[in-house]
């Protein structure tokens, strides 16, 4: 390119596409930085500073243009973010800097220059799309060439509306068609670029008994109009689709402009399939577009070209009306807006044109394909083979209900039920449509919620394959990632409902209904103090809940556990999410909720073992106080001197026997330690009861984890093999446990040979004088049977 820059006469182009060279290169060099300098964050990226009186250089500006677009990395990669522009978005980058300098030139020949850019743009794209004898109008905005030509509908149909503006439409108001199926916020849209109230709107409904359900019902439409005309209105406008906004269905566009022609209405198109225009093979539908009165394409997206304007295409033989509508302008300013356009047509050709859009929809055909050998999965436009879009939607059938994610409901289904297996379609859907957009992002897939079928995934690459790079080998990925997420999918939705009818029938769980949850369910377990009709956070509960998602969490199972509020309330709830086995739903919920309560229980011990042992404390210290205060008696004053009290114990020793204190934690009782070492043993009084242990564990195979049903092929084992196997395991627990029980209450020194026997009264004294300390507050201890 340098070689070619340099035939170049005019320096100042010369120097142009060589700073654009640079300036590009400058910018994309970031997408190769190493993550050692991706980690480097720029202080002054984001904080605004003075201007700099000395001025900056080019390289400079150009750096903090590259900072302030790539400075945030954490968010995603950058090579996620950046579209393919390559070297034809070049071009209509260039078309911008371009129409700058030619700006600058004088009058006579900056108007010979645009009236040539303008002229070319528009005979090329009218012989490329097949519109003879076509004007064209270059906006940025997309919705701005339609409300430009409802100007000249208004202009062409009230004679008098230049002179006397509004007046004249109050007494024959006009009114614009528009289908139900429209892109969201174009009737509004053009009411206020018009100043035309909303009446002046007629909303067109879609077919609902015969033929798809998002084209134009055009017998409808018809009465639509004959009863507009009775009441003394003027049916101005219709704006027809050639490829909806949602799923790229085409209206019958050569009905609707018979239709037009009765009744002097003007025809208007919009929609991608356009684009089809420029192929060899053209569907007859698309093909009576050109017969229209005008259409809106978006060339932009189609080829991958940035920054290229949406162009408008009529036909008008008024250039007075059009100059009034704004479709036409003397300034210069304004026809340069097909600059960029018209250097990246010539750049690309009409083959590259031709080239791209087939490519596209070829891309459509060949996901369609696909997804037809793909089970529970429904495609919205299977009989528009032509069509660039693609939507689909999974879904599944369940033995002996009708379908799962059917969009109309049948008579004998119950509204509620309806619309909860409503709800699971768009969860599991948009879970899909989320995954599918990670693992493949080069298909360019988005997910959407339309009104009758829910939400879908639509893939259209005429929008999106230019600027992604998208290939035939991603549509294969595409394909792949559908057919791996399939089975969590149908396995999930197979135990939703048996996940609800168990925690219905659990005591202390709470089935949640988010619609927007695509897992198993969600749970929430009601504790003793939980007040059901609060809708606040309960921390008492948070807390429950925080210690089973760790519990949950431990065990090492497939299914995947979260924490979060309830969907109508600030409670903690359980989330349960997708599974890809066959899961025991009943040991699930068995576990959550005993775990739960188990927790529960174990908060509560807690808080009552605190209270005990506090109260504990207090008896002992008022118990040794009066101890000391009874010695106090019986010894006497002189004992308590120093030497007086020693001498007066060596004559006459005191022989007061010492009375320790136990705290028993079972009972939360203070007892004395007399019966212990005078009377009997302590093995003969309370014992505390054994600790109670959660569910049974279930016997599972090496493994194998938790909540797996048993495999299909171990259901030939006979019920009595499985009670043997576990009466087995209870026997060896027995074994092992005997040696244990069978110790004698004594040993003999003869058994143990070479072991010095412990004298009785040493160990007897040792204990006494344990138990004399009021210090030692442990609990019970058990005296060994050498002592007995």
């Amino acid at each position: 390119m340098d070689a070619s820059l340099e035939k170049i006469a005019d320096p100042t182009l010369a120097e142009m596409g060589k700073n654009l060279k640079e300036a590009m290169k400058m910018l994309e060099d970031s997408q190769r930085r190493t993550e050692e300098e991706n980690g480097k964050k720029l202080i002054s990226g984001d904080i605004p500073g003075p201007l700099q009186g000395s001025g900056q250089d080019m390289v400079s500006i150009l750096q903090l243009v590259q900072n302030l677009m790539h400075g945030d990395e954490d968010e995603e990669p950058l090579s996620a973010r950046i579209h393919n522009i390559g070297e034809q978005g070049h071009m209509a980058l260039l078309g911008h800097s371009l129409g700058a300098y030619i700006s600058t030139l004088d009058k006579e020949k900056l108007r010979k220059l645009t009236t040539r850019i303008l002229s070319d743009t528009t005979l090329w794209l009218c012989r490329i799309f097949r519109y003879e004898n076509g004007c064209a109008y270059f906006h940025e905005e997309e919705r701005e060439g339609l409300a430009k030509i409802c100007r000249l509908a208004i202009n062409s149909r009230y004679e008098d509306f230049v002179v006397d503006g509004f007046n004249v439409l109050y007494d024959k108001k006009p009114v614009i068609y528009l289908s139900a199926a429209a892109r969201p916020g174009l009737g509004q849209y053009l009411c206020n670029q018009l100043s035309l109230p909303f009446p002046c709107l007629c909303r067109v409904p879609c077919n609902t008994m015969f033929g798809s359900q998002h084209q134009m019902d055009v017998a409808f439409l018809e009465k639509l109009i004959k009863d507009d005309i009775e009441r003394g209105r003027l049916p101005l406008l219709l704006v027809a689709n050639a490829g909806t906004a949602a799923v790229g269905h085409t209206d019958k566009i050569g009905r609707l402009k018979e239709l037009c022609e009765q009744y002097g209405i003007w025809l208007h198109v919009d929609g991608v399939n356009l684009a089809t225009l420029a192929l060899g093979y053209v569907s007859s539908s698309v093909l009576a577009a050109t017969k229209c009165d005008s259409m809106t394409m978006t060339p932009g997206p189609w080829l991958g070209l940035p920054a290229v304007p949406a162009v408008t295409l009529y036909k008008h033989d008024d250039p007075a009306l059009t100059l009034v509508s704004g479709l036409t302008s003397n300034k210069p300013a304004d026809k340069l807006r097909a600059l960029p356009l018209w250097l990246s047509l010539q750049y690309l050709g009409l083959d590259g044109i031709v080239e791209r859009i087939k490519h596209a929809c070829q891309l459509s055909q060949r996901l369609q394909e696909s997804l037809k050998k793909v089970n529970h999965i429904k495609i919205l436009v299977e009989n528009e083979l032509s069509s660039p879009v693609v939507v689909f939607r999974f879904f599944q059938e369940l033995p002996g209900s009708d379908p799962v994610f059917k969009a109309v409901p049948m008579p004998n289904m119950v509204p509620s039920t309806v619309g909860r297996e409503r709800h699971s379609c768009d969860a599991l859907n948009r879970w899909l449509g989320e995954q599918l957009k990670q693992l493949v992002p080069a298909s360019g897939l988005t997910v959407m919620d339309l009104e009758v079928e829910g939400v879908c995934m639509r893939f259209s690459p005429l929008l999106t394959a230019a600027g992604l790079g998208t290939q035939g080998e991603d549509v294969d990925q595409l394909v792949t990632c559908i057919q791996s997420k399939l089975p969590a999918l149908t396995c999930t939705l197979q135990l939703r409902e048996e996940f609800k009818q168990e925690v219905e029938g659990t005591a202390g769980l709470l089935y949640v209904d988010d619609p927007n949850w695509p897992g198993i369910g969600v749970v929430r377990y009601e504790h003793a103090n939980d007040d059901k009709s609060s809708l606040k956070s309960d921390p008492e509960g948070e807390k429950i809940h925080a210690g089973l998602l760790k519990k949950l969490n431990e065990l090492g199972s497939d299914l995947t556990f979260k924490m979060g509020a309830e969907y109508k309330s600030m409670k903690s709830c359980i989330y349960i999410g997708m599974a890809s086995d066959d899961i025991d739903v009943s040991e699930l919920v068995e576990t959550i909720a005993v775990t739960a309560r188990e927790i529960e229980e174990n908060s509560r011990l807690l808080e009552n073992m605190t209270e005990v042992v506090r109260k504990g404390i207090q008896d002992a210290q008022v118990e040794l106080q009066k101890a000391n205060e009874e010695r106090l008696l019986e010894e006497g004053v002189l004992r308590q001197i120093p030497v007086v009290g020693s001498v007066l114990n060596w004559f006459s020793p005191v022989q007061a026997l010492q009375k320790g204190r136990t705290f028993n934690l079972t009972a939360g009782s203070l007892e004395s330690t007399e019966p212990i070492y005078v009377y009997k043993a302590q093995g003969t009084g309370v014992t505390p009861p054994p600790t109670p242990s959660g569910i049974r564990s279930k016997q599972r195979l090496p493994g194998q984890k938790p909540f797996k049903r048993s495999l299909r092929g171990s259901d030939a084992l006979s019920e009595t093999s499985s009670v043997s196997h576990v009466e087995d395991l209870e026997k060896v627990e027995h074994l092992s446990s005997e040696p244990e029980q069978s110790t004698p209450e004594t040993s003999s020194p003869e058994q143990y040979p070479g072991v010095p026997t412990p004298q009785k009264a040493n160990r007897t004294e040792d204990f006494q004088n344990r138990a004399q300390r009021p210090e030692d507050d442990h609990p019970q201890v058990e005296e060994p049977e050498s002592l007995r």
